[in-house]
């Protein structure tokens, strides 16, 4: 059975190697493993070990931190730790690729482009 802080830890793991272009082999390449390892870890299949997880977080340029942001405090049954994935915008992969473009945008371009949305969606 899969432990929700696995599941979490894997899909911040995904999220963050999806947004700087890495592809599971790549990511596998980095750290010694096979990419369907990587796969398992992205799932919650398999726990990431601490000195696993340490190397995928200098792999993805990331504290070790990063992968356990959005993780409620609260507890449910016991000392299984909530996530928030409701409403996780980035679960979302379009929403992850405008992200990863918005920040190829050149700054003073991006500034414009985020005044335009905003007033955008104030109009909406």
């Amino acid at each position: 059975m899969k432990h929700q802080v696995d599941v979490h830890v894997g899909k911040r793991v995904r999220h963050r190697r999806w947004m700087v272009g890495m592809t599971q082999q790549q990511l596998g390449e980095a750290v010694g493993i096979k990419f369907q390892q990587i796969q398992k870890y992205e799932t919650g299949m398999n726990r990431v070990s601490a000195s696993r997880l340490w190397d995928i977080a200098a792999a993805l340029g990331v504290p070790v931190s990063f992968f356990f942001e959005g993780l409620a405090t609260d507890q449910v049954d016991g000392d299984v730790p909530i996530t928030e994935a409701q409403g996780d915008l980035l679960a979302d992969k379009e929403a992850l690729e405008l992200v990863r473009s918005y920040y190829a945008i050149p700054e003073a371009q991006r500034r414009r482009l985020f005044d335009l949305a905003r007033v955008l969606s104030d109009a909406a």
